[in-house]
């Protein structure tokens, strides 16, 4: 059997229902609770997609760390971004094959803020990571047929990497696992440097 690398040795809470987040943080061994935050997510006038993403993640955990004063909270947020434009969850399939034809053949980036906050240590920790993403120029009909799985409705930008979509991407310069949802080694950095975890040993 094989084991995971990390266990949990502080109380750990995910402000976020996101299942790719809840599954990357899984596979490593973590031990947390969700809670999802209830805040609105729709970037201000004028704010950039990386300070939104920094804000938006730290809104989530401030929003459950004010409950949860002895925990560590970790909020994220990803947005998809191409033409300085961000590129949300598409409404239907006529929009998601709109957007996948717009980044076919094309570099977009995904940036994910996330943050980590402890009220009781009074631990504040925010970052931005990004990754660059190209698109191979696939034909209309091959989005379509990719829109179809339904894959795409749920997503930014109107895929997933890790799932069926992740056929459509030619090359990726940056984290892999920041474009599912969660920069895990930028994460694991400062779970472990606020002893949040520690390497499981045998």
């Amino acid at each position: 059997m094989i084991s995971s690398p990390l266990k949990t040795i502080g109380k750990l809470i995910l402000a976020s229902a996101s299942p790719r987040r809840k599954s990357l943080l899984q596979e490593l061994g973590l031990d947390f609770e969700i809670i999802e935050a209830q805040v609105e997510e729709k970037p201000v006038a004028g704010e950039s997609p990386q300070d939104f993403v920094m804000r938006a993640a730290c809104d989530k955990a401030g929003d459950v760390a004010r409950e949860n004063v002895a925990s560590w909270v970790l909020g994220a947020d990803t947005v998809v971004v191409h033409g300085g434009r961000i590129l949300g969850k598409p409404g239907d399939a006529e929009e998601a094959l709109s957007v996948l034809q717009t980044l076919a053949g094309q570099k977009h980036l995904v940036h994910t803020g996330f943050c980590l906050m402890n009220g009781k240590d009074d631990v504040l920790i925010s970052r931005v990571v990004t990754t660059e993403v190209w698109f191979y120029p696939f034909s209309r009909d091959i989005a379509a047929a990719y829109v179809a799985t339904g894959e795409s409705l749920d997503k930014a930008g109107a895929y997933g990497i890790q799932g069926s979509g992740g056929f459509l991407v030619e090359r990726i310069n940056g984290s892999y696992s920041n474009v599912v949802g969660l920069p895990l080694a930028e994460v694991v950095e400062e779970l472990l440097r606020y002893k949040v975890a520690t390497p499981r040993q045998g």
